[in-house]
């Protein structure tokens, strides 16, 4: 009896472990976060219009675009699967609040690769390669970018839940004696 409430307590405080790690921020900094920014900057309803154009006009190289303040570019959640099975398929589920945007082909794969590029972490599922991140939140600095040192562009997000695993303990009972 005793060697299982130990074994139930050693598996509750690996699963609290294995959660506290999952949900630390993740950091991407330089040219992973401008990506990062880059790629989920077209689809956000959060930001205006010059905004979005500035974002797009870093991506695209141009580190003297002219915006008088930071940049703050945020997803609540994002989700991009892509098929093994039927390799055509491929898509992303980007959240922003109360707004779902769906992307599916081209724009899906260069977010699912800007993902891995930022150090998102992968996970599958039957049948399909997962990538997710949850709380994005990229900053760009114009000023710090138009010096071209490396800087001006920081991303933090948590690597998001996966749809294929479980959040539970295992638990083992040993029999009694």
């Amino acid at each position: 009896m005793k060697s299982a409430k130990l074994t139930v307590l050693a598996s509750l405080l690996v699963a609290a472990g294995s959660t506290a790690a999952q949900a630390a921020p993740i950091t991407a900094d330089g040219p992973a976060a401008l990506a990062l920014a880059g790629v989920v900057a077209s689809h956000s309803p959060l930001l205006s219009t010059a905004e979005k154009k500035a974002v797009v006009s870093f991506f695209a190289g141009n580190a003297d675009t002219a915006y008088p303040k930071k940049i703050s570019v945020t997803a609540d959640k994002i989700v991009c699967r892509i098929s093994h099975v039927d390799i055509t398929s491929r898509s992303c589920d980007l959240t922003f609040g109360h707004i779902k945007h769906t992307v599916a082909g081209r724009q899906a794969n260069e977010i699912f690769a800007t993902q891995v590029l930022a150090g998102v972490p992968s996970d599958g599922a039957a049948g399909a390669m997962l990538e997710s991140l949850a709380r994005l939140n990229c900053t760009l600095d114009p000023a710090e970018i138009r010096e071209k040192a490396g800087v001006g562009a920081r991303c933090s997000f948590e690597a998001g839940e996966q749809e294929a695993t479980s959040s539970f303990p295992v638990v083992t009972r040993s029999p009694r004696n």
